[in-house]
């Protein structure tokens, strides 16, 4: 049976668990500012917004990948 938390750990759940979802928004946030970056690379640039925005896009695939906001919920599950 598992017993309840008391007050103290209970603040330091939610604490960790407003940090952690902060920290993911900001990753988030991060992803939106490359991706409108990238939107004026090419536009900017015309045909050769393959090769010239290639870092960008690069560095924009990654961070869509890594940078995701998870729920509560989920965060909850992965603490131990």
């Amino acid at each position: 049976m598992a017993t309840t938390p008391t007050m103290d750990e209970y603040r330091q759940i939610l604490k960790s668990r407003d940090e952690h979802i902060r920290e993911s928004w900001i990753k988030a946030m991060e992803a939106r500012l490359i991706r409108e970056e990238l939107q004026k690379c090419y536009r900017g640039e015309g045909v050769n917004h393959l090769q010239n925005c290639k870092e960008l896009a690069e560095k924009y695939a990654g961070m869509i990948r890594e940078n995701k906001v998870k729920g509560y919920k989920q965060i909850d599950t992965e603490m131990p």
